[in-house]
């Protein structure tokens, strides 16, 4: 990233790729008040969405709103972290992913809100609220499945330890930035460590870091997500609803 304009672009995409994979639980999840509060969940990404990818189009001054920005670029445009485009898997996996990713945007979105550029500004304060929801929520799971039965312990366990490689990306340096992302580390640090106590779940040892979302290297899951997530707008460009 380098400069608000690839920041906002980048933290518009996290929000719209988290909220396509969030959106694939609707009429999925384990039980009714899940499937609603992960679509209500998506809902917010989205919402946050639409919002930093109208700034970065204005940023870009190329003419390209949200929509064209979200419908019109192919995977090697794309500037999200690796996590938010791995698969859903298991209820487990989704929670995990979802976790990691509400105690990174929880204090990103909280530094935003204070920062000079005043449309960030206002974009972190509205989404800070909801970025404090969805961490209570992943890591009220986290806790009930690490804390659960064996097998439920066992299968939060893995999903903690599939996922978490991929955390390290979302902490790159980047001075150029509004917010530079390494200076999160410490409360997403404080944050995991306190939920994973209670849900006598082990941290995962650190190792292998993948990265690459941020510069366009993805893995073969975002093509297949955007193929679903772009075929209507492709399909019948220019129309309204």
């Amino acid at each position: 990233m380098n400069g608000p304009f690839d920041f906002a672009l980048a933290l518009g995409d996290d929000a719209l790729v988290a909220a396509q994979r969030l959106a694939e639980w609707t009429t999925r999840a384990p039980e009714m008040e899940e499937d609603i509060a992960l679509a209500n969940i998506a809902l917010d990404q989205l919402g946050a969405a639409r919002l930093l990818l109208a700034y970065a189009g204005e940023l870009e001054g190329a003419g390209r709103d949200a929509d064209a920005l979200a419908f019109l670029r192919d995977d090697r445009e794309f500037r999200n972290c690796l996590l938010v485009e791995l698969p859903n898997g298991d209820f487990a996996v989704t929670m995990a992913k979802l976790f990691l990713l509400a105690a990174y945007q929880l204090p990103l979105y909280t530094a935003l809100a204070g920062c000079a550029d005043q449309r960030l500004a206002a974009i972190g304060a509205k989404a800070r609220k909801e970025s404090a929801y969805h961490l209570d929520h992943a890591s009220l799971w986290v806790r009930r499945l690490g804390d659960g039965t064996e097998e439920s312990h066992r299968r939060m366990q893995a999903a903690l330890d599939q996922v978490w490689p991929y955390a390290h990306e979302l902490f790159a340096p980047d001075p150029a930035a509004p917010v530079d992302p390494a200076t999160l580390r410490s409360d997403f640090e404080a944050s995991v460590t306190a939920v994973l106590d209670e849900a006598t779940l082990s941290r995962p040892e650190s190792g292998w870091v993948p990265d690459g979302g941020r510069t366009g290297g993805h893995t073969e899951h975002l093509s297949y997500l955007l193929a679903e997530m772009q075929v209507l707008h492709r399909a019948h460009p220019g129309a309204h609803w």
